[in-house]
């Protein structure tokens, strides 16, 4: 019965907030504005999670070209044994949508019984390498990868059809995560279903893939996970470690069970074996090889069983009874942490999102398993993919359902659960505390939304806002009290507690930002930006101000000045400020790092808010000076005249914005004292030890006892 309460007071409470939101976002942000966080709570835009596969292309031969690179960084080595219309339709596909990443093609034809090599010879960019007699897939592969120059080995089967962006998101994972040895990629059959996301093995070594004949976009199989192996029909390397551990073992000639050999080996290294979902390719199992095991090369699989299960009995002996279950989930004793947030993050847009995700890094190196929950419970497109491919388990519908279900389903896995915004916590709390009562609960502020509310209502001289900011600070204080912790972003905000909520446990968890350096010299950069979205009401009032009273002072002391506005969900009050001189406003850009490090000056004009500002941080970890109001730089730790320049008035903030466009002197100790700034208080290395307290002191024990 306390299941069936749980679930429907969430209900209620999330038909409430959105009402309250709702109506609170149409005083502050207008129609148009709130039309469009309705839709995105709603999930009526929501984009389709799943991509269409681009199958072979079976056209007759003709001629063609593969980008071949004279100094590669991948080496992309297919064998083959016949089979000329797969191979020529998978290096198509390579050609029709190539890599960004400088690759070579080397083709070892091990000596094939049909045209194969008087047809690869007429494929320009290609190495054709021929075997005077048949190897085998091991003796092919090493062949291949003896020719090769570049400092990945790609080893490739013939028979499939690599998707697009495929070999970059391998390459990736070499650097987006720790101790990377091996990356397989996602193999799924041309009928769209998944064919495996890796593979485990069981006690006696006998291989279980990750979900065949699921659908590939099911979450549990979607992330970059650690696994037993990848299969050798799309797995990356670096050629050194490749080199260094002798290249496939020949004892298991002619072919299977070398891929996973090598992996285990890789591991003994030290080093990981992952699979990429974020790389797919159609696989057309068993062209290759058959699918009979009792005669031709698949009949080696059994008879090297034994002689895989021989070689690695001890480390088999951890392996689980039931493989297909375990690879469902991560290795056991691993820390599980949920996250549950308005949106799925979007790191290009907002600095909150920026912090997230830099946490959830944070988290997946320390150690964590995380998975992540949209109370909007939309696929993200390409944020919730980003997610995917970082190691997250991210979570969306159709496969999420009722989110009361699935906290029923999944809640016993947690050790913590972290739930952001206080609107969000009021309504998943009582879930959380009914199907994961062994779960601490950490609520994650973002930034104080009553203080931030009061601010803005006094600014507006608003009554109505006044009220609606005391309802906000009672709907925050009651979160803060039913948490078991509570983050916030700067020691101002923990100050602010300690007086209106002094029972709580209260820990600072600030901006989380990698330092870029410094950048462009002063010489080489001019203009000015700011970047900050629109839906943030703050945003909105600071720009009106700095457009309309500060940067007419601004440009009439530097005529030649630009202004750059960077932010998603420009509103029609700043809009109309695109025809003045000099302004830019671009609406949301992808890539800002052309303007952190092409900008000389970085501006912070906010009259209201709360918490510490993403803003600020991110220019300064570019080595990008800032002038900002008191409010924008609060609780950063920031001197004037040393680490930033602060001015509260039209006149005041203008006259600092022109000084410091001139003067270099001051521009270059600004902007290494920023630097040094960002590294000390809102560096990933700075939150180190608070990131390990909050969710993993005793969460292993937990998991043990």
């Amino acid at each position: 019965m306390s299941f069936f309460l749980a679930g429907a007071r969430f209900q209620l409470e999330r038909a409430l907030g959105l009402c309250r939101r709702g109506f609170a976002s149409l005083r502050t942000r207008g129609a148009a504005a709130t039309w469009q966080r309705v839709s995105a709570q709603l999930g009526l835009f929501a984009p389709a999670s799943a991509e269409t596969l681009r199958i072979a292309d079976t056209s007759p031969f003709a001629p063609f070209a593969l980008p071949a690179s004279e100094a590669p960084e991948v080496s992309i080595v297919i064998p083959v044994h016949g089979h000329a219309d797969e191979t020529i339709a998978c290096l198509r596909a390579i050609a029709t949508h190539p890599p960004r990443a400088s690759f070579e093609v080397i083709v070892v034809d091990d000596a094939s019984p049909d045209d194969t090599l008087a047809l690869l010879s007429q494929v320009d960019g290609v190495q054709l390498h021929a075997l005077s007699a048949n190897q085998g897939f091991i003796g092919a592969c090493n062949a291949g990868a003896a020719l090769a120059h570049g400092r990945f080995l790609l080893f490739l089967n013939n028979d499939t059809v690599p998707q697009p962006g495929w070999l970059d998101a391998l390459r990736a994972t070499f650097d987006a995560q720790a101790d990377v040895g091996i990356v397989g990629a996602q193999l799924v059959y041309p009928d769209g279903r998944l064919q495996e996301a890796g593979a485990m093995l069981a006690r006696d070594g006998r291989g279980e893939s990750r979900g065949r004949f699921a659908d590939p976009t099911q979450p549990a199989f979607a992330w970059c996970a650690d696994v037993d192996y990848v299969s050798g029909a799309a797995l990356m390397l670096e050629r050194g470690l490749f080199e260094h551990l002798g290249g496939f073992d020949t004892r298991y000639a002619p072919a299977y069970y070398e891929d996973t050999d090598l992996a285990f080996r890789v591991r003994e290294a030290g080093l990981r074996v992952l699979v990429q979902p974020a790389a797919r390719v159609v696989h057309l199992e068993g062209v290759s090889a058959g699918t009979d095991p009792a005669q031709g090369m698949k009949a080696a699989q059994a008879r090297n069983l034994p002689v895989f299960e021989a070689r690695w009995r001890d480390a088999l002996a951890s392996r689980p009874i039931d493989p297909v279950a375990a690879g469902q989930l991560p290795r056991p004793g691993t820390p599980q942490v949920l996250i549950v947030d308005n949106l799925t993050p979007s790191p290009d847009r907002d600095s909150a999102s920026l912090r997230l995700v830099n946490l959830m890094r944070m988290l997946r190196d320390a150690g964590a398993h995380v998975v992540f929950l949209p109370a909007d419970r939309r696929h993200g497109g390409d944020a919730t993919r980003a997610l995917q491919a970082l190691g997250v388990e991210a979570w969306y519908d159709p496969h999420v359902g009722g989110v009361a279900r699935w906290m029923r389903t999944h809640g016993g896995r947690f050790q913590r659960v972290l739930l952001c915004r206080h609107y969000i916590a009021r309504e998943f709390l009582p879930l959380v505390r009914a199907h994961a009562p062994q779960a601490r609960v950490v609520f994650d502020s973002i930034d104080l939304h009553y203080v931030r509310e009061q601010r803005g209502a006094e600014i507006a001289n608003d009554a109505s806002l006044l009220r609606a900011a005391a309802r906000t600070r009672s709907l925050e204080l009651d979160v803060v009290a039913r948490a078991d912790e509570t983050l916030v972003v700067s020691a101002a905000e923990a100050e602010m507690l300690s007086r209106d909520a002094p029972e709580a446990r209260v820990t600072v968890l600030s901006n989380l930002h990698e330092v870029a350096g410094a950048g462009t010299a002063f010489a080489q950069r001019r203009d000015l930006v700011f970047v900050g979205g629109f839906r943030h009401p703050p945003n909105v009032d600071g720009m009106r101000w700095f457009l309309g009273d500060v940067f007419p002072r601004i440009r009439a002391a530097l005529p030649d000045v630009r202004f750059h506005c960077i932010g998603g969900y420009v509103p029609d009050a700043i809009a109309a400020f695109s025809t003045a001189p000099g302004v830019h406003v671009h609406g949301h850009v992808p890539d800002i790092g052309p303007y952190m490090d092409g900008c000389r000056i970085a501006v912070a004009p906010l009259r209201f808010g709360a918490g510490v500002k993403g803003k600020v941080n991110l220019s300064m970890a570019h080595g990008q000076p800032v002038v900002a109001t008191p409010c924008a730089a609060e609780g950063m730790y920031l001197r004037d005249g040393e680490d930033v320049l602060l001015a509260e008035d039209a006149d005041a903030f203008a006259e600092a914005v022109i000084a410091l466009y001139r003067d270099e002197a001051l521009w270059s100790r600004l902007s290494g004292n920023g630097l040094a700034n960002v590294q000390a208080h809102f560096s990933l290395d700075a939150a180190r030890d608070t990131v390990r307290r909050v969710f993993f002191d005793g969460a292993r024990s937990a998991i043990n006892g």
